[in-house]
């Protein structure tokens, strides 16, 4: 599954940890993603772990030290969200431009080791803020975008697990940010943000798509 998974129990730090996220113009962490094993990924705003250059995304083994087996390529500008899939390849969004050097607009995909996976380039006309995997492999995306890969998506769209863009996925237009999404166990879309209509209907920062995209106006 590419679902995230439990922490199996209570986490315990090793004393050698010294977890410290460093960025010199003020950091945070946008998201923390369990894996399996224990292991975990944390997304955000950093330049450094412990000393360690680390930009934007780390993964931590379960004691709370750095994975120095984890070295990903370098990101110019802070990642909100990450997905795993099954292959172990790891979908990223955010506020960046460039991932290992070359042009990734808020949206890029890097291999198990970190490296950037050079087949993956959908370029998203504006940010992206949350990513969530569903069951089959496809990923859904939410952010402020209006186009992706050179197609109409307004503030939401879905890629399939090759890492095309779903064209069967047709959402309406959502005239605001989109900022967070939920998967429900029917395959209807939650979302949620600053946005005040989808299509032609009222929704005040919530709707509901079905699950192929459409709007749920039940």
């Amino acid at each position: 599954s590419v679902a995230p998974v439990a922490f199996p129990g209570p986490v315990a730090f090793a004393a050698t940890a010294a977890v410290l996220l460093e960025d010199e113009n003020g950091g945070w962490v946008a998201q923390v993603l369990p894996l399996a094993g224990g292991k975990f990924l944390v997304a955000g705003r950093f330049a450094a772990v412990s000393g360690q250059h680390r930009t934007g995304l780390a993964r931590f083994n379960a004691d709370g030290t750095l994975d120095a087996t984890f070295v990903p390529a370098t990101i110019d500008s802070a990642v909100h969200a990450a997905v795993v899939q099954a292959d172990g390849r790891i979908v990223i969004g955010g506020e960046f431009s460039t991932v290992g050097g070359q042009t990734r607009r808020y949206l890029a995909r890097l291999q198990a080791d970190g490296a950037l996976d050079a087949s993956f380039n959908l370029s998203p006309g504006f940010e992206v803020y949350d990513l969530v995997a569903q069951p089959d492999g496809r990923v859904l995306l939410g952010g402020l975008f209006t186009t992706i890969g050179g197609q109409t998506r307004s503030r939401v769209a879905r890629i399939n697990a090759d890492g095309t863009l779903d064209a069967g996925f047709a959402p309406p237009e959502i005239n605001n940010t989109v900022s967070c999404i939920a998967l429900q166990a029917d395959g209807k879309v939650i979302v949620g943000g600053s946005f005040t209509s989808a299509g032609t209907m009222t929704r005040n920062y919530l709707a509901r798509l079905n699950a192929d995209g459409s709007l749920d106006a039940a």
